[in-house]
């Protein structure tokens, strides 16, 4: 019997935290990442961009829909930059 298991690309979720007095913030959480120990940078980036859009389209309240484009263009611009 043959098993093939599927790898996906590293798969990350994105939330807001924060309070509105300090500024919201963004955080990432890993979900089934295989082999996590063997991921590379840009692609940890690639990963969290795309979790930031999807959480982007989901989001309702203004300062977070302000802080997570803030964070999709740092995330963007970590991507130019790297070789």
């Amino acid at each position: 019997m043959n098993i093939a298991e599927s790898e996906q690309p590293v798969k990350i979720i994105a939330k807001t935290c924060g309070c509105k007095d300090k500024g919201t913030k963004i955080t990432y959480s890993f979900i089934d990442a295989y082999h996590s120990l063997c991921i590379d940078t840009k692609d940890i980036i690639t990963s969290e961009l795309e979790a930031c859009e999807s959480l982007l389209i989901r989001t309702t309240d203004e300062s977070d829909r302000l802080a997570i484009e803030s964070e999709i263009i740092e995330l963007k611009m970590a991507l130019d930059l790297m070789p």
